[in-house]
């Protein structure tokens, strides 16, 4: 009887393993570091909440580059993915079985190639030459004399680090709303077609939703992490970090200009905190949303 109570343990015990490694000790670290001078060279120093202070009263490429960009672009791209990827998953639940598993494939692949395509394709499409498809288009036009160079504009960076993302957002999120939008019990949709529903509008909201709110969860952490941590895209693009005039510049951007290029390891750890505090703030927010009633 002891052995069979452990067994569990064993099975799970690869996954604590890893997950203490690759989550729980970088995460101590961090929170650890933050409240240091850390180098990479030297010991740590402890400062205290220095780093924390600093970063809200002093840094004022956080507090008006960073900090607005990266909450415009999670408010954009957050519910703008998610909600993309309810419409196209259930939009793939009303066809043939074949062409779904054709065109889901086809939706899903950006995320997986994401890198390659931000490399070559979107850059080609906004090329700051003659060459570029965009510049192409408006020089056939007559709307511009010169080619515009789209990713050293401050004004038009955002926008298209943007468009990439939400592009390049249908990942795991939205397969698991697939999977949930058919795996619902077809029998409620007879049923409520017998009491007088009649519209496709009636149905998603008080049937297809409140049916996959796990998978809708899912979807929308994943969304909101996604958005926060969003922040190759536009070094990709623009090919520098920071980005020209910080004007694509998002918070990891900004972790990985002083934990990887000043080697401010302590400051970086401590912005790295305050982005998982507030990607963790937005997950409650919808799990409160979405919870079960």
């Amino acid at each position: 009887m002891i052995q069979k109570k452990y067994v569990p343990y064993g099975f799970l015990a690869p996954y604590l393993l890893l997950f203490s490694a690759f989550i729980i000790v970088p995460v101590a670290m961090a929170i650890a570091l933050g409240f240091t001078n850390f180098n990479a060279i030297s010991f740590p120093k402890f400062i205290g909440l220095l780093n924390y202070v600093n970063l809200f009263t002093q840094d004022l490429i956080f507090l008006q580059h960073v900090l607005p960009n990266s909450i415009l672009f999670a408010l954009i791209v957050g519910p703008g993915g998610y909600a993309l990827a309810f419409l196209l998953a259930w939009s793939l639940a009303q066809i043939q079985k074949g062409p779904r598993a054709v065109l889901s494939m086809l939706i899903y692949s950006p995320s997986m190639t994401a890198g390659v395509a931000v490399s070559v394709v979107w850059r080609l499409i906004f090329l700051g030459s003659p060459q570029g498809y965009i510049n192409a288009i408006l020089k056939q036009l007559g709307l511009v004399n010169e080619p515009i160079n789209f990713f050293f504009n401050a004004q038009f960076i955002m926008p298209i680090i943007i468009l990439v993302a939400i592009w390049s957002s249908m990942g795991v999120g939205f397969l698991a709303m697939l999977a949930g939008v058919l795996n619902i019990d077809k029998t409620l949709y007879e049923a409520a077609a017998i009491d007088g529903m009649k519209s496709r509008l009636q149905e998603i909201f008080y049937i297809t939703i409140p049916s996959m709110k796990p998978q809708m969860l899912f979807g929308a952490v994943m969304s909101i992490v996604g958005a926060f941590q969003a922040g190759a895209i536009g070094v990709m693009l623009t090919g520098s970090n920071p980005t020209p005039a910080y004007a694509g510049q998002l918070m990891v951007n900004h972790i990985e200009d002083y934990g990887f290029i000043r080697y401010e390891m302590g400051y970086a750890s401590a912005a790295s905190v305050v982005l998982l505090a507030i990607i963790w703030g937005f997950s409650q927010a919808s799990r409160k949303v979405l919870k079960d009633d």
